[in-house]
């Protein structure tokens, strides 16, 4: 597959150029929904608190998770949306104005491109998508059409995360030398080992795999726990990673790495079914600072004792911050061996989200706002951001692949002598799903 060809989509793509309906500031938004189950609905639930958006469609290949939608959005609106199974008709109807895409990974760069073809507007769950290659593609695409398309890390628009780049950004804590990343999952367990079986009924097993390689079907590959198989999904570090390493490459102003590497492993639980790594710790060395990601699955007891966060650890001081909140640490004097025991964490400044606030209202309200104004500058979170934290979450898992220290070389857009992981880079579509 060249990665210029994959645009053209292949069979049944929607023709580049298509208009969606032109919406005056007075209309009514109408929104289309693929993937209706997890995030996917929780989306479109923020999204229904503004009065002026109705969803006309929905789209799911398990038929129980439409009848379940259906009932529930009966209690939000008056109108009864249309049903399918397979997006592109849904994407084929000249009323919706916007999508939201809340399909498991493999599938997000292939509906959102044929959705902005289409000449709608996407909210797209994240990682925005399953291999570097595939980002790069969504993010032309998005520029081509002009259209709104944010990205479902939400944390940027909350207001604690940007009080806390005001402040690692103003130079108070001194020159950063070091971005810690983490996520501590507590809950997460061992996946229980199950055979493969029929499909359930109601469902469209092969749809679902779409461009995914053809396996027999299997519980654990189905709805949540598709994250955990490398088919799919990336698991926890394009699951967790994209939301804190986002925050970390938007406040350091940061892109891409000049080299990473990574160890870990299934430590944990090596013989249950996933096949991600339940512990991994990655390695990023930028021009002028250093980021580590560390995850862990059946433990919450995380850097600074925290389950999740991003620290900026800088000469001064060092901001943490998490969804719960920031805290501002200063560095202490050192005065000798002995002197005095370890120093007191003793925040000089910190902030909470305000009582009431939630933040993936303000981010699917930011997404309304720039529909509205025909302004895709106005996202928090566009593509192109989308893109830069998934792009080097999938960094990281292709350097524990192939067990390799790789050197990105920014200008060609690959690693460095290194043919394993630029294989790794471009994803393989099969099923038909290939381009023309």
């Amino acid at each position: 597959m060249q990665r210029r060809d994959f645009v053209k989509l292949g069979a049944g793509a929607i023709a580049l150029g298509t208009l969606g309906r032109h919406v005056a500031a007075n209309d009514r938004l109408q929104v289309g929904v693929i993937g209706c189950n997890g995030m996917g609905w929780a989306n479109t639930t923020s999204l229904l608190k503004q009065d002026d958006f109705d969803v006309v469609a929905i789209c799911d290949v398990d038929r129980s998770v439409i009848e379940r939608r259906q009932a529930d959005y009966a209690r939000l609106r008056k109108n009864r949306p249309d049903s399918y199974g397979d997006y592109r008709e849904l994407l084929a109807r000249p009323d919706v104005d916007a999508v939201i895409i809340g399909t498991p990974d493999h599938w997000h760069c292939r509906q959102m491109i044929d959705a902005v073809r289409a000449g709608k507007h996407v909210y797209v769950e994240k990682p925005v998508a399953n291999s570097i290659g595939e980002c790069r593609l969504m993010v032309d695409a998005a520029r081509e059409s002009g259209l709104a398309v944010q990205t479902g890390q939400w944390q940027r628009s909350g207001p604690h995360y940007q009080r806390a780049r005001e402040i690692v950004r103003s130079g108070v804590l001194g020159q950063i030398r070091l971005v810690r990343t983490w996520a501590y999952q507590g809950w997460m367990k061992p996946v229980p080992v199950k055979p493969d079986e029929p499909g359930p009924a109601g469902v469209d097993y092969d749809m679902w795999l779409g461009p995914a390689p053809k396996r027999p079907y299997n519980p654990n590959r189905f709805h949540f726990n598709f994250r955990w198989f490398w088919d799919y999904a990336g698991g926890l570090m394009t699951d967790w990673g994209v939301h804190e390493i986002d925050i970390a490459l938007w406040v350091m102003g940061a892109s891409a790495p000049e080299t990473v590497m990574a160890s870990g492993g299934k430590l944990a639980w090596p013989d249950d079914a996933s096949e991600t790594p339940d512990t991994l710790q990655a390695a990023y060395r930028y021009k002028d600072f250093s980021m580590l990601w560390e995850h862990a699955t059946g433990i919450d007891l995380g850097p600074y004792r925290m389950p999740e966060g991003i620290a900026f650890v800088g000469n001064n001081g060092t901001l943490v911050v998490s969804r719960g909140g920031y805290d501002v640490y200063p560095e202490h004097e050192f005065v000798g061996w002995g002197k005095e025991g370890p120093p007191k964490m003793e925040a000089i400044e910190s902030g909470y989200p305000a009582e009431g606030v939630n933040t993936l209202d303000l981010h699917t309200a930011n997404f309304a706002d720039a529909i509205r104004a025909g302004d895709p500058s106005r996202l928090n979170t566009p593509i192109e951001s989308g893109a830069l934290a998934a792009i080097n979450a999938q960094m990281g898992n292709i350097a524990y692949r192939t067990g390799d220290q790789l050197a990105w070389n920014a200008d060609s857009g690959a690693f460095d002598d290194n043919e394993a992981a630029n294989q790794l880079i471009m994803a393989d579509y099969h099923n038909g799903w290939t381009p023309d």
